[in-house]
């Protein structure tokens, strides 16, 4: 599976709080979720992001209150990917149970900077940064993961197989 976007980049603790915020979970309408995504730290990121683009993390990102609105906002406001150098295990869980691809790679989280072009092959667990001709490896998933997220989460996948 390979993704292509933009990088939009954040910093490290990024909970589920600031990812989705509380006033917005009495509603689990994933298009809702979507419109409020970031909001109370990036206004724009509605805006400016596009179907494919990859959003990055630093470290512990998805700590907090255990949500699957988070992952659920990330992935309908058309968020492909996401790379942080660590994730909290909660947040980990949510969004494969969800159908999000993340990753984690230090490196690449550390070095890629906000509109960087990516590349992203979820099968190899390479991660390409275009603009900056650079390449880094984060472990890919086992091929039962990868079966949750290419069927878009738990759900599906188990239904898949009925």
């Amino acid at each position: 599976m390979i993704l292509n976007g933009n990088a939009i980049k954040y910093g490290d603790n990024i909970d589920t709080d600031v990812i989705i915020p509380a006033r917005y979970l009495n509603t689990s309408d994933p298009g809702e979720l979507a419109a409020h995504c970031m909001e109370d730290i990036d206004k724009d990121f509605p805006a400016k992001c596009k179907p494919g683009d990859v959003m990055i993390g630093g470290l512990n990102f998805g700590c907090g209150s255990s949500r699957e609105h988070a992952p659920i906002a990330i992935k309908a406001a058309g968020i492909s990917c996401v790379i942080a150098k660590t994730f909290a295990r909660i947040f980990f869980r949510n969004a494969i149970n969800i159908g999000l691809p993340i990753l984690e790679c230090a490196e690449a989280a550390a070095d890629i900077d906000e509109g960087d072009a990516l590349r992203v092959d979820l099968s190899a667990g390479s991660i390409e940064n275009v603009t900056k001709g650079k390449v880094y490896t984060a472990a890919p998933f086992p091929e039962f993961m990868q079966k949750i997220i290419a069927s878009g989460g738990l759900v599906a996948y188990t239904k898949s197989r009925g």
